[in-house]
């Protein structure tokens, strides 16, 4: 009874069902083969510009890490010849100087009396620019008075290093002797 029915309405109405079979098949085979290509396009178009957005991203912090790199270069350049021109000593003369009398002055501020004292030149290496003068110093004086010489020391704008610090036991009174090697870096004419 059902395919009775269904052939009856097929053949009542078969001058709109026909045509509407028609566009239906002429719907699908459009949609094969123009929407569904161009849709499949248009997703490639979307991912591509988003593998662009982020290489250009990318591309973006490379060049910010490049020119901060460039930047600090040229700031630690600037640095670099400040340290050589207005920190370090100019020549062996002004390091003796600097060593000599700046120290006896910290010593004296400090409260610290200053005994023997030895200043010698290194080596230099032929590889390079600075030239390093070492020198050895004998403190006496109560442990405030050399702390207090060391720290002045230390944030003295002058560049001298402290590269050891000794305690000798042979104490004068209540106040200690100390053995002080230090250097300090100065530049020397390109041979």
């Amino acid at each position: 009874m059902t395919d009775t029915l269904l052939r009856r309405i097929f053949a009542e109405y078969r001058g709109v069902i026909v045509p509407l079979l028609a566009l239906l098949l002429l719907n699908i085979i459009a949609y094969a083969t123009l929407v569904y290509p161009l849709s499949q396009r248009v997703a490639n178009v979307a991912e591509r510009n988003q593998t662009a957005a982020q290489a250009l991203t990318a591309a973006r912090a490379d060049y910010a890490q490049a020119a901060g790199l460039v930047s600090g270069k040229s700031r630690a350049s600037t640095e670099l010849t400040t340290f050589y021109t207005k920190v370090l000593p100019a020549d062996l003369p002004a390091a003796r100087r600097l060593t000599h009398l700046r120290l006896a002055q910290l010593a004296r501020d400090a409260g610290v009396q200053l005994g023997h004292e030895t200043l010698e030149p290194d080596e230099r290496r032929k590889d390079s620019s600075l030239a390093r003068l070492r020198g050895t110093m004998e403190l006496v004086g109560s442990y405030a008075a050399i702390r207090r010489f060391v720290h002045q020391l230390e944030v003295a704008p002058e560049f001298v290093v402290i590269d050891n610090v000794q305690l000798s036991e042979e104490a004068q009174g209540d106040n200690l002797k100390v053995q002080v090697e230090l250097s300090t870096y100065y530049r020397v004419a390109a041979s």
